[in-house]
């Protein structure tokens, strides 16, 4: 089982290196509020979808889910023989909590793209506004890091 598993992440690292992580999808997880997984589809060469659900424990202990629309700025860093984009969105956060809590995200943040691997690796800080149950703002912050298919 040991010798399968090897060979298994051999196939999958050479399988999926090829691939730029600016296609595809990209599964992993993320440190910081909320602690959990991450998805990131890509839409276009410039724009993706992500996804977060895990356990945020800064303010309101609870399960939380979120979701943001992405836009990418690829030329405003440079990062050697990787790419290092900028990026900001728009999206929804809910925190099941006490009481339940639903919320506006603008998430920025920079992800660094390895070249010929791969792996990405972000962070990201995202002011919420929660509408329900009142009128909150709340702050969302994460690094982590992916593996594209």
């Amino acid at each position: 089982m040991k010798h399968f598993s090897i060979i298994l992440c051999a196939f999958l690292l050479g399988a999926s290196a090829a691939r730029s992580q600016s296609h595809g999808f990209g599964v992993g997880v993320m440190l910081g509020e909320p602690i959990g997984g991450s998805f990131k589809a890509w839409l276009s060469d410039t724009t993706a979808f992500d996804v977060g659900v895990g356990y945020a424990n800064w303010s309101h202990d609870g399960f939380q889910i979120h979701s943001d629309y992405l836009l990418h700025n690829f030329d405003l860093f440079s990062a050697g023989s990787g790419r290092l984009p900028l990026y900001f969105g728009l999206g929804g956060r809910v925190k099941f909590a006490d009481d339940t809590q639903f919320g506006i995200r603008a998430p920025v943040g920079v992800a660094y793209l390895l070249d010929g691997m791969p792996v990405d690796i972000f962070g990201e800080v995202a002011p919420i506004l929660d509408v329900t149950p009142g009128l909150r703002l709340e702050w969302s912050f994460a690094v982590g890091a992916r593996y594209w298919f």
